[in-house]
């Protein structure tokens, strides 16, 4: 079975969970494949989430010095699971109607492995009918979605939308590739 794990990372103020993530994937012996969403470069930097995954992160559709001239396939090939944690309001409706005009987008459309994503953001966001419609949409087709959970926003509210806290994705993670509960 493949060991290879595909972590997106959106920017969501939770980012910085995503990097946490990665490290206990990869202490669980996954290789972890990180790939950052172009604002998701504005809150932690590729170099951080290089330093726990062990491996290059990859930020772009088109690099401009390609070592590999299509990354999303090579990214999503062999991959046991993809996620995306966090995953902001923004890129579940990309996701929910097949966008995939970043690398992020183009590799989890890629994917023929199941998913995990980790909804991130604030509350009205997370009640509003169209995140609700999009992520419906997804978990009609398989997508496992991992919370979000109440809990204290970035915003300085309270309420649902909270990013589970890393150890429960990895869980999830665990349970969907029979490693762990």
């Amino acid at each position: 079975m493949s060991r290879k794990v595909v972590l997106g990372i959106t920017s969501s103020a939770a980012a910085y969970k995503g990097v946490a993530l990665a490290s206990m994937l990869r202490r669980s012996g996954f290789e972890v494949e990180g790939v950052l969403s172009g604002p998701a470069t504005r809150l932690i930097g590729p170099a951080q989430l290089a330093c726990v995954t062990g491996r290059a992160v990859h930020t772009d559709l088109f690099p401009a010095q390609p070592a590999d001239p299509i990354p999303h396939i090579s990214l999503s090939e062999s991959a046991a699971l993809a996620v995306v944690a966090p995953a902001t309001a923004h890129f579940l409706a990309r996701m929910a109607w097949g966008f995939a005009d970043d690398l992020l987008t183009s590799t989890i459309l890629a994917c023929d492995c199941p998913v995990v994503v980790a909804p991130s953001m604030n509350s009205r966001m997370w009640a509003n009918p169209a995140t609700r419609e999009n992520v419906q949409k997804l978990a009609s087709r398989g997508v496992r979605i991992a919370g979000p959970v109440s809990g204290a926003l970035a915003c300085g509210t309270s309420g649902e939308g909270r990013m589970m806290e890393p150890g429960d994705i990895l869980s999830i993670c665990l349970g969907i590739l029979g490693t762990g509960a």
